[in-house]
C-alpha cells in the first residue's frame, strides 16, 4: 500500500512540474511610450504652488549674420531647442550674461562694425567666456579665449609681463581679423564661427570629405555640432528675455566702466604706487587693466600703452 501512495505522490510531481517552452521572438512595432504625458494647466489641481517648468517655443525662423539656419529640418530644429532649454532653464547664469552684456556689448560691438564683421559675433564671445577673463584647460585665456600661439600670431603681446588676450579692445580686434580671415577661406560667417571653435583646417578637411559647404549639413564632434546653435540660442535669449521669463531692469545691470586713458611709454617700477599716485589702488587698477600680469610694467623699447584709470 505504501508503494501505490508513493507511486502516486511521484507520477503527481512529474504532471505539475513547468515544461520547457519555445521561445519565439516577437517582430517589435515601436510605439509612443505611455509614460510621456503633455501636461496642461490645471485650475483644480492643489499643486499650483509648485514651480512649473515648460516646453519653450522655438522662433519660427532665425539667422546668424544674416545667413538662415534651415529650422525646416527636423535635426536642426532638436539641436537649436536643446541649446534653448539648457540656457533658459540655467537662469543664474543667464541673468549674469545680461548683466556683463550691458557692461562689455558697447565695447565690443563698434569695434566688430568698424572691422566689417557682423554683430552677431558678440554671442561667440559670450558662448566662449561667458563674458569673464577666463582660462580654458587648454590654456585659452580671456574674453575672446585665444591660445598663446593664435595671439601672437594676431599680433598681440603675451609674456609673464603682459597678456594682451585680456585686453578687450586689442582681443576683440584680433577676434575680428581672424574671423575675417576665416569667412575669407571657407565662403560663410556661419563656417567662420564654427572654425573658431575647431579650427579651419578642420573644417575644411570635414567639407572635402563630406562633399557639402553648409555648416548644418556637416557631421562634425559634438562640440563643434553644438557650438553655433549655442551662439543662436545666447542670441534669441537676450534679443528676448520677457518671452523667456528673465525679468529686470536697468538698475539690476552692471555700469559701463568711466575711466581715463593714461598714455605710458617708460617702464613703471611699482604699479602699487602708481595707481596710489592716481588717486585708486593697486586692486581697482589691475580689474581695469587685467593685462597688466604684475606689480610692474617693463617697456625697455618704449612701446605705447594705454592704462586705464577710473573716473
Amino acid at each position: 500500500m505504501k508503494y501505490i501512495y508513493l507511486l502516486l505522490l511521484i507520477n503527481f510531481i512529474a504532471c505539475t512540474r513547468p515544461q520547457k517552452a519555445t521561445i519565439i521572438e516577437p517582430e517589435i512595432s515601436v510605439q509612443p511610450s505611455k509614460s510621456i504625458h503633455p501636461t496642461e494647466t490645471d485650475s483644480t489641481n492643489k499643486t499650483n504652488h509648485i514651480s512649473k517648468v515648460y516646453a519653450l517655443e522655438l522662433p519660427k525662423k532665425i539667422d546668424f549674420c544674416d545667413e538662415k539656419t534651415p529650422l525646416n529640418q527636423q535635426d536642426i530644429k532638436e539641436r537649436l531647442d536643446k541649446e534653448l532649454h539648457k540656457n533658459v532653464y540655467y537662469q543664474s547664469n543667464a541673468l549674469l550674461l545680461f548683466k556683463r552684456a550691458n557692461r562689455y556689448f558697447p565695447i565690443i560691438e563698434p569695434i566688430l562694425k568698424k572691422e566689417g564683421v557682423p554683430d552677431d559675433f558678440k554671442y561667440l564671445a559670450v558662448i566662449e567666456s561667458s563674458l569673464e577673463n577666463v582660462t580654458s584647460p587648454a590654456g585659452a585665456k580671456g574674453i575672446w579665449q585665444f591660445m598663446k600661439g593664435t595671439a601672437k600670431e594676431y599680433g598681440l603681446e603675451v609674456n609673464k609681463n603682459i597678456d594682451e588676450r585680456y585686453n578687450i579692445e586689442k582681443a576683440t580686434v584680433m577676434a575680428a581679423k581672424y574671423l575675417k580671415a576665416s569667412k575669407e577661406k571657407l565662403g560663410s560667417w556661419t563656417l567662420a564661427a564654427a572654425a573658431y571653435n575647431a579650427g579651419n583646417k578642420r573644417i575644411q578637411d570635414n567639407i572635402d570629405k563630406q562633399l557639402v559647404n553648409n555648416y548644418y549639413d556637416l557631421l562634425l564632434n559634438n562640440e563643434t555640432a553644438r557650438y553655433v546653435f549655442r551662439i543662436l540660442a545666447i542670441k534669441t535669449i537676450i534679443t528676448h528675455p520677457k518671452k523667456y521669463g528673465f525679468e529686470f531692469s536697468q538698475k539690476d545691470l552692471y555700469p559701463i566702466q568711466q575711466y581715463k586713458k593714461l598714455k605710458i611709454t617708460k617702464s613703471i617700477e611699482n604699479l602699487a604706487e602708481f595707481a596710489k599716485k592716481q588717486g585708486v589702488n593697486y586692486k581697482i587698477l589691475k580689474l581695469y587693466n587685467p593685462w597688466l600680469l604684475q606689480n610692474e610694467l617693463k617697456n625697455k623699447s618704449g612701446k605705447t600703452y594705454y592704462i586705464k584709470i577710473p573716473k
